[in-house]
This record gives structure tokens, sequence and C-alpha cells, in this order.
């Protein structure tokens, strides 16, 4: 067995403990408590996004009323948001045409990322109020996220981290190119 020194903490430094680590500085505003302004604007990042490049702004697909956008903080690898442009909080308050175009593209999105990562299964839906868990709840979105048999592990329970195997840009890239092209 390995001798641990028991004097001043610097001699712990390097020592090994039979953890690996999984170093996740992204977070950090999430964790904190950092959270988006409420406001329309430049302070929401839901209205931000649009104005970005597709690349920058993790756009996957940009519609006449609604877009999707990678979700910055994604529960698994393809976790995309279906936004409206319009600034509005709640589903009731899109229109006719924006409630179409949001349920046509929710629809799309599922069929591009089942050709682009093959998942077993989806969870869709939508946090209405900070109450009911949105982080910005000022701006309506709803997620789709991918499942995958065996995708849940003991990290984000025990340690509050997502192990994500494939990086938020190769993501967004592999399912923009999946998008049907219409």
């Amino acid at each position: 067995m390995d001798e641990v020194p028991t004097s001043g903490a610097g001699e712990f430094a390097g020592v090994p403990d039979g953890f690996d680590r999984l170093w996740t500085p992204h977070r950090l505003a999430y964790v904190t408590g950092e959270r988006p302004s409420k406001d329309a604007g430049d302070g929401c990042p839901f209205c931000a996004a649009p104005g970005r490049d597709d690349e920058t702004g993790l756009i996957v697909h940009r519609g006449e009323h609604c877009y999707v956008v990678m979700n910055l903080f994604p529960y698994n690898p393809g976790h995309v948001l279906v936004c409206p442009y319009r600034h509005v909080s709640l589903y009731i308050d899109l229109t006719e045409e924006e409630t179409n175009e949001f349920t046509a593209v929710t629809k799309t999105a599922i069929r591009a990322l089942q050709a682009s990562s093959g998942p077993q299964g989806f969870n869709i839906g939508m946090n209405q109020g900070e109450v009911a868990g949105a982080g910005v709840a000022a701006h309506l979105h709803q997620h789709i996220v991918p499942r995958w048999g065996g995708d849940m592990n003991f990290l984000p329970v025990v340690g509050q981290t997502k192990a994500l195997p494939v990086l938020l840009e190769d993501a967004r890239r592999r399912l923009a190119e999946a998008w049907p092209k219409a």
C-alpha cells in the first residue's frame, strides 16, 4: 500500500488517489447560478444566437419563425433547442404560424438526430417559468434530448458532471449535415 504524506497540503499535490478527473470549466456559470438576462436583446442568449453565424451561434437550422440551436449545457450529445425568433415566454403566446413551424421543426430535428447519431429514444419538452425549471424562462425553447440505452451513469448523480463523448461543435456539424435539405 502506498504511503500518503501526513504533513502540509502542498505535499499532496500530484499524489495519485485512484480517481480520474473530468474537467468541465464551461459549466461553471451554470453551477454558480449565473443566469442570462430575462430581457430581450443582447442579454437573452436566444435573441442573440440568430445574429451570429451558424457555427459561432451553434445554430443547426434557421426557419422563417423558429430556429434550432445546440444546447450549451447538453444532457447528451445532440441535445438541441427549438426556439422562436420572437422573444416570448409561453407556448400559448406563439402565433399560429410560429406554432406550426415550431412543431414541424421539432419533427425534422428528430429525423435529423436519428440520421446523424441513431438514438434509441428522445426526451422532448419545455419548462415554462423559473419554478418549472426553465434556465431562460423569458424566451420559450423546447428541448430535444437524444437518448441511448445506458447513457445515464453515476456522474450526474454523484459528481454533478455529465460526460459527453462528442464535442458540441462536432455534434452541431453532424446534425446540420443530416438536416433535410428542403
